[in-house]
């Protein structure tokens, strides 16, 4: 063990503007003010709700609408906090927090994900009757636990940021009370997830029994060839490596990859579909970011041990996330065995470890969101039949029989999404998939670049019996759009932009995702 005086000089070597010879909490605040402001807003607005809706006065008014815009609000003046912050690098918090290029890139696409999450699902939620407000407050909660995920740069803070978000997403969940589907999905979640989370914290105390390290760049240079035999003269490498194989399994199963996705098919089922939503795309992000900070910061000399971990699940991944969905009728069980698939796909781009597959993996990340959210927001419009003013909701995939003829402008907008998403050409799905699969390729790892061909292939098949249904097929039951919510048409829209307008002007995105690749080969 390093003695607290050999801890401090060391530190004060390798941070010298951020160690102990700093003044405590100088630049700390600084770093973290978004997140500060996120927090202080869900408190008030917790607060808010509470106060309001429990008044007798006001008649005890529904406020999903009124704390949800003042949420997106908030996520908006936090999105401007973050890029005006005037402490763009550094180490804060004795090093337990980072702030560097890529926190601020995956943090954007995070408050991206969930503006837009939640912007898709208000008119959702109210005519759903899911008219409590703490599901925004829950969201939103969620929301900064992510934001403090990819900051964290330390075992200690990783963990509590993983356990604040996820006890988020149990009660999420479960958030429709008089669903079985959902009572269901909540708890299956919260157990499988608390053994997850069992898994991760256990790695973590092997990790820091064997080492006296919890920081993952302390880590990263502990494991340098001349380190290694500090290691292994006064420690056990082999239970170093048992650790690292506890946490790598704990971000497999959070991250829905295989062989630990048995959760996600029945949860995002069961959920409501709103919150299905939000668990497709901002919890990947945060994951995602994890990762690379632990395996290519803290581990990277140990890449020979968890690069082969990591092939076997992006492997499986892929083959599973084609194959399972190609029997499913269900529109939100084939979406979530599509989104393993693409783990597979974001996890090819890690087992590389290379400056171009983490750029391949950051672009796939971006597209992914787009198409996702692009997809749900026309999942989560409400449909009516013919001649019944009832509400009802795409729940089977031949509810979208012949949407071509009852709105064709939507099902022109689905179309290009499931030919982005499948890796057609010229579409932004199939840049963002051939850039990942030529990194593969300049890694030698070729049996990952022709199994992800492949599964690609195999997944087009039910992406384009989607579109045939639109166009094709006569529904036993005639379904139409009714009223079409504003702001969700407009978070379609801007989605289905952004897909076209990479199609035709990538530069910016792969401007964006190489200078935080290179960033972090440095």
């Amino acid at each position: 063990m390093f003695s607290d005086f050999q801890n401090e000089l060391h530190y004060n070597q390798l941070y010298p503007d951020f160690g102990f010879n700093t003044v405590l909490f100088e630049n700390d605040f600084k770093g973290i003010f978004p997140e500060l402001f996120l927090v202080l807003t869900i408190l008030l607005l917790l607060v808010y709700g509470v106060i309001l809706s429990t008044s007798k006065e006001k008649k005890y008014p529904l406020l999903i609408g009124n704390i949800g815009w003042l949420g997106l609000l908030g996520i908006f003046l936090t999105f401007v906090l973050l890029i005006k912050n005037p402490l763009s690098d550094g180490l804060i918090f004795y090093n337990t927090l980072i702030i560097d290029q890529e926190t601020q890139f995956f943090k954007i696409i995070a408050l991206g994900g969930s503006f837009f999450s939640i912007l898709i699902s208000l008119d959702y939620m109210k005519k759903e009757g899911l008219n409590g407000f703490e599901i925004i407050i829950l969201t939103l909660l969620s929301t900064a636990s992510i934001l403090f995920l990819i900051s964290s740069a330390d075992f200690i803070s990783m963990y509590l940021a993983i356990e604040f978000q996820s006890l988020c997403f149990y009660v999420m969940a479960g958030s429709k009370r008089d669903s079985e589907f959902s009572t269901e999905a909540g708890l299956k979640y919260f157990l499988l997830g608390a053994f997850s989370s069992g898994l991760l914290l256990f790695g973590c105390s092997l990790i820091y029994g064997f080492t006296g390290i919890t920081n993952f760049t302390e880590l990263g240079k502990l494991f340098t060839p001349g380190g290694q035999e500090l290691v292994t003269g006064l420690y056990s490498l082999r239970g170093c490596e048992l650790g690292m194989i506890f946490i790598l399994v704990g971000l497999l199963f959070k991250l829905t990859a295989v062989p630990f996705h048995m959760w996600a098919p029945d949860v995002y089922e069961g959920a409501p579909t709103s919150i299905t939503a939000f668990f497709s795309i901002t919890p990947k992000i945060s994951i995602l970011a994890v990762f690379i900070r632990v395996f290519l910061e803290g581990f990277y000399d140990l890449m020979i041990d968890w690069q082969t971990i990591l092939i076997f699940s992006a492997f499986f991944s892929m083959i599973l996330g084609a194959v399972a969905a190609l029997s499913q009728n269900k529109i939100k069980r084939l979406l979530a065995y599509s989104s393993i698939g693409h783990v597979g796909y974001l996890l090819v781009g890690l087992c590389c470890g290379t400056i171009e597959g983490i750029q391949g993996l950051l672009i796939y990340l971006v597209v992914y969101v787009l198409m996702t959210i692009n997809i749900f927001g026309i999942v989560l419009f409400p449909l009516r039949r013919e001649f019944i003013n009832s509400v009802h909701r795409i729940k089977y995939t031949t509810d979208l029989g012949m949407m071509a003829k009852t709105n064709p402008v939507l099902a022109f907008t689905l179309t290009v999404s499931m030919f982005s998403i499948a890796g057609i050409p010229p579409l932004a799905g199939f840049y963002s998939k051939a850039f990942l699969f030529f990194a593969t390729l300049s890694s030698n790892l070729y049996l990952l670049a022709v199994i992800g061909v492949l599964t690609s292939v195999v997944s087009c098949f039910y992406y384009i019996r989607v579109v045939k249904i639109m166009y094709f097929e006569n529904p036993k039951n005639w379904l139409s759009f009714s009223q079409i919510p504003k702001e969700s048409a407009l978070v379609v829209g801007i989605s289905f932009f952004f897909i076209l307008f990479f199609v035709f002007y990538p530069s910016p995105l792969y401007l964006a995702t190489h200078k935080v690749a290179l960033f972090l080969s440095l």
